[in-house]
This record gives C-alpha cells, structure tokens and sequence, in this order.
C-alpha cells in the first residue's frame, strides 16, 4: 500500500465528513482499503489531525490493558478501541487481546529497543533476579485480570451492562484462585459493596416481580422507554414505584434507554414564493386538523438514500400521513399532501407550515394548498426552531428506530418503518399527552366533547 502523508489522510477523510463522496468511492479514488479510510475517520473525530500522524511508540502494560478493558467494558471492537485510544492500526489491539486469549501474558509486557546498556558484572545476577520477580508478579497480575474478565463475559452474556452486583459475584467465585483485595481493584468497586453483597446475597428479593415487569415493558417497547415512562406503565399494571428506584431496578438489571444520520437540506435558495411565518413558534392546537407542520429527512441504508416526507397534527402530535422515496423529487410531497388531506372535512380551518425548501416554494404547491383552503406558513430562513415538532420527531424516528435495530435490507427497513409509525400513532405515549397515544388522546377527547 502506498504511503500517505497527514495531508492526503486529511483530505480523504474531510471528502467523507463533508458528504462528498460514500467511503468506497473515496477508498478507490486514493488507492486504499476503505476498512483503512474508516480507520482514519474514526481516528480523525476522536484525536483530530494529531490522529492522522504516524507515532513510533512503545505502549506499557498498563496502557494494553487499559484499551482490552475498555473493549471488555463497553464492546467495542477492535477498530473502535484503536480510534478512542489513537492507535494507527486495529491489529494491533487484535494482537494484544489475542496474547491475554491465549494466556501468553508476558507479550504485552513492552520489550526495550535498541542494544542493552552495558552493565558491571557484579550488579548482572542481582538484577536478573529482580526483574524476573517482577516479571512473575506482572503475569500473574495479568492472569489474574484475564480470568475475572472471562468470567465477567461469561456471567453478563444476554443482560446488557456489567452491574456492581455482577461485579461482585465474579470476585466471590475467584476468590479461592486470586486474592479478593486483588480482585476488587481490578473491578474497580468499592470493597464495602462486594461485603454487603456477601452478606445480603440469600436475602430474598422484594422487587423480583417489578424487575420482572421492568424488563417485560423494556424489551415490549424495545428498548425506546427509559425509567419514567417505565414507571408510569408500572402504575397501569398495579406496581407503584418511585422513579428513582425504577432506575435503580433498570441498573442492576442492566438495562438501559438506547436514546439522535443526516438531516436532508432542501433549500436551494428563492427558487418560487416564500410564504410569511403564520404559526410564528404557536406550536399549540384547540383541536384536531388546526395546524400541521411537515418537512423532508434522509436516511442512508446499504449505500441507498431514502427520503422521508410526514406531516404531523399538533394537537397531539399524531402522524397523519407520510411517503417515502428513493428521490427527493417533488411528487415525494405531493403525493404525502393528497394522503393527509383526505383526513380534512369540509370549512376546516387549517395551517400547514414547513421550512422554505424548493419542493414547499413551487407554484404547484402552494396552489394545491389554496385549491383545499390551506394557509401555507414557512419558517424564516436558517431558523430550524420554527419547525421544532418535527424535528423533534425526527430525531425520536431515528434515535428510537434508526440507531436502535439492525436491518437486514432496505425493504427490511421500509417494513419496520410501516410497523414504527403504527407503533408511534397508536401505543407510544407522551407526558404531555396525559401519558396516552396521539390516538387515545384524540378519541378520548372527542369523546369528551
């Protein structure tokens, strides 16, 4: 492979920053592997350009065993422990965790370079003996902080993160192969929580059954609710908790709310009519079908963009309608305008506000909504806050779809997107919406009234 100075590797990965081009396209252009332009990416947001610089360094135990922590930690891989910690190269962290799997722990001990310093005779034998002690005391250390992390992985398969009471455990079944005060370093907890496991560990569990139905309603909503709206479902079910100890519960279960890709930049400049600011920040509706905001984002799956056009009701911030194309042409809005407006009875009074995009300034528009007695309101320019409902949505679409499941293909993501808005309209509930759906709370208050 072709050397690159700091200035190539910055200009590639400023090419892939900047939307010019996908990794692939870029990695052909210069001539590398694109798992190599990763590397670069990751190492260049991390560290900036000081990433991108050729080191010549000899790492210390210490430091090795600092990044297999963290990978045993968190689970990152080999690519994203070398980009946190500003290592050039993934194999070399491969090499590292490979010596501790295989129990050659003397590997990660750092060899000096260069010739040996001479010595005199008489200091040789005692030296040797010093340093083969340490040696000794360095291998069992890491021998020891290989097994409890073995065992770690071994006992946290399948339950999220690795809780203080796990920890605990782990030591307490190592305790006859390593010293425990050893041990409670190496998992980094207070000594008094692993003799308060100890002695509370037969105690029988008050809230077995709310942790049971913690995790039901975590794993029922995938993932989406943390411990507030967790604790008020459990108050449906008949189990009152304080939020606090909701959260407690989430953590020594190790669950976690896995609670923001790219926003789609339409505006193209005054390419029609830009309408006056009508709804002016009022985000508050009376009723149903009085103001309704809408815009355009993107999403980049399996090198393909979708673009995806809602609009939403801001009386109880219900999804009406919604298309999704592969361009963001402008019958992506036209056809997404004729699905909502059929959810309109006739006299309404309506507002629909965008953003001042191109598809929202053409003629033909802006004359279908005054054909359907719409007022067109847009926002001011570079003012996203004016339509801040719908960029709320977005970023709970993405972060709560998105960036929470792994999809197959893109028709895989098209159908859970289907079953999201579904999910979204009709079970997802909301503080401000009394804690029910958009749709309960727009039956229950036509049935009020």
């Amino acid at each position: 492979m072709a050397k690159f100075s700091v200035e190539d590797k910055l200009r590639a990965v400023r090419e892939y920053v900047e939307g010019h081009d996908s990794k692939k396209g870029i990695a052909r252009r210069f001539g590398l592997h694109p798992s190599v332009l990763k590397q670069w990416i990751d190492l260049y947001r991390n560290h900036g350009k000081e990433g991108l610089r050729k080191r010549y360094t000899n790492y210390t135990a210490e430091f090795k065993l600092d990044v297999l922590n963290f990978m045993n930690d968190t689970g990152a891989s080999p690519y994203e422990a070398a980009a946190v910690f500003n290592i050039p190269s993934r194999a070399t962290v491969n090499k590292w965790r490979n010596a501790v799997d295989t129990g050659e722990m003397d590997a990660l001990i750092p060899k000096k370079k260069g010739r040996p310093a001479m010595k005199e005779k008489s200091q040789k034998p005692v030296q040797a003996k010093q340093s083969n002690e340490s040696l000794q005391e360095e291998v069992e250390r890491l021998r020891m902080e290989n097994a409890y992390f073995k065992k770690v992985e071994c006992l946290s398969e399948g339950k999220g993160s690795v809780t203080t009471h796990l920890k605990a455990q782990v030591i307490h079944e190592l305790r006859h192969d390593f010293k425990v005060v050893d041990l409670i370093q190496v998992a980094a907890i207070p000594r008094s929580t692993y003799y308060y496991w100890i002695k509370h560990r037969e105690r029988p569990d008050k809230y077995k059954e709310a942790k049971a139905t913690i995790a039901e309603i975590f794993h029922e909503h995938k993932g989406r609710y943390g411990h507030r709206n967790i604790q008020i479902e459990l108050g449906k079910r008949g189990i009152q908790l304080d939020p606090k100890t909701v959260l407690k519960l989430m953590n020594v279960i190790g669950l976690t709310c896995r609670v923001r890709m790219k926003k789609y930049r339409s505006y193209r400049g005054n390419v029609g009519k830009v309408a006056p600011n009508v709804l002016s920040r009022d985000f508050t509706a009376d009723k149903p079908n009085q103001k309704w905001v809408t815009d355009v984002t993107e999403f980049a799956l399996f090198g393909q963009k979708l673009y995806l056009s809602p609009v939403l009701d801001l009386f109880n911030s219900e999804i009406i309608a919604y298309t999704v194309q592969s361009r963001p042409t402008y019958d992506l809005i036209s056809t997404m305008l004729d699905q909502a407006v059929e959810r309109l009875d006739s006299g309404h009074v309506l507002v629909l506000h965008s953003d001042q995009g191109w598809h929202y300034q053409m003629a033909k528009y802006q004359k279908a909504l005054a054909d359907r007695n719409i007022t067109q309101s847009m926002s001011r320019k570079g003012n996203c806050l004016d339509n801040a409902v719908i960029e709320n949505f977005f970023g709970i679409l993405k972060t709560e779809l998105l960036y929470l499941q792994e999809f197959e293909s893109v028709d895989h993501f098209l159908q859970e997107l289907d079953a999201y808005m579904v999910y979204y309209n009709q079970k997802r509930m909301k503080t401000k919406l009394k804690n029910m759906s958009p749709v309960d709370y727009r039956t229950h208050v036509e049935q009020a009234a």
